[in-house]
């Protein structure tokens, strides 16, 4: 398995150039301060909503608390994948450790399963062929959207009005992929990592289904679930959607391949907050290990670099990022009504 953190370009790359001056910038050195300020604050929120829970009890008002929790929950995820890029603690054991705390027992996803689904992801963003974040239920490119058939050919006409409906069951599909990882994947510590996933289910089912009553046990994991799967897809969806899709096989440079397939979100506090970081996806992916706290520092960095090498650089609004998003999911699904042209 290829890892994006190990990728190491040619000496004498243009990447080189620029891992040169974030190493002379300090910015890819632990930030344990923020880390420690961050993940008490997180564990301090996810102690307050299950608090209320139960000091509530029975009642309605519970769908308030699981709107709170399924922002907790992704705030932990984005924790949890800032210690499988190994950007909070210089040791890989604590990073796991970390890890597994915050994502099998905290909110149910095996971390063992994310890291190596996602490292994939690093190597070859929106490749096809390689990154399974676009081998999944959407179409990103028109060969694929004409490749369709059946239902799987309706989603991907109809893509961008399903989109954000689909993100409902992201929650979902997130606790099946980990559960069928640790029976199916190779992945490391499967036994612990298993054990800690039913712990988290034992204790999650126990809680909502000993304090509410059936009807409103059931809605209540519906809102906070399906809003836990809204806000995580909702995060990545201004990422790559809607960039470049290069084909499978592809061996375009490590530096464009990131640049080129990846878009950063404008904002200030706020969106840094909602967003976990990751609208600086640029840095982020030349830089998988950079800790959160240092891309917006790295970002005029790697701007102003790639003006210099004549690279794109692509950073939009929130609002745009999905506006360009949506577009693109919509000009592909369109391409289900039309065949290929034979090649003379």
């Amino acid at each position: 398995m290829v890892v994006a953190s190990d990728v190491v370009p040619v000496r004498g790359s243009e990447y080189s150039v620029l891992l040169r001056r974030i190493r002379e910038a300090d910015l890819l050195d632990r930030q344990l301060r923020y880390y420690g300020w961050k993940s008490a604050m997180t564990a301090g929120a996810f102690v307050a909503g299950w608090a209320a829970f139960f000091v509530i009890g029975d009642s309605w008002w519970q769908l308030g608390v699981g709107v709170f929790l399924a922002a907790v929950f992704s705030q932990i995820a984005f924790l949890g994948h800032d210690a499988g890029h190994k950007q909070i603690f210089a040791s890989r054991r604590a990073n796991y450790l970390y890890g597994v705390i915050a994502g099998n027992l905290g909110i149910g996803l095996s971390i063992g399963w994310w890291t190596s689904n996602h490292n994939r992801h690093h190597a070859h963003p929106n490749t096809e062929g390689a990154d399974p974040d676009v081998m999944g239920i959407l179409a990103h490119s028109s060969d694929r959207a004409r490749e369709g058939r059946g239902i799987r050919r309706l989603i991907f006409r109809y893509q961008a009005w399903l989109f954000f409906p689909m993100l409902l069951l992201e929650g979902g599909s997130l606790h099946y992929a980990s559960v069928r990882a640790v029976f199916r994947w190779p992945i490391p510590n499967r036994v612990w990592e298993g054990a800690l996933l039913a712990a988290h289910g034992v204790g999650y089912l126990s809680a909502v289904f000993l304090v509410l009553s059936p009807g409103k046990a059931l809605a209540f994991i519906a809102v906070q679930q399906g809003l836990f799967g809204l806000y995580m897809g909702c995060t990545f969806a201004p990422n790559h959607k809607g960039m470049e899709v290069l084909p499978e096989g592809d061996n375009t440079d490590f530096l464009r391949r990131q640049v080129l397939t990846s878009r950063n979100v404008r904002g200030g506090f706020l969106v840094d907050t909602a967003l976990g970081g990751l609208n600086y996806q640029i840095e982020h992916h030349l830089f998988p290990s950079m800790p959160r706290a240092n891309l917006r520092r790295a970002q005029p960095m790697v701007a102003q670099f790639c003006a210099e090498i004549g690279v794109p650089y692509c950073e939009t609004s929130l609002v745009e990022s999905y506006v360009q998003a949506l577009s693109h999911l919509n000009d592909v699904g369109r391409q289900t009504s039309t065949t290929p042209q034979p090649v003379e």
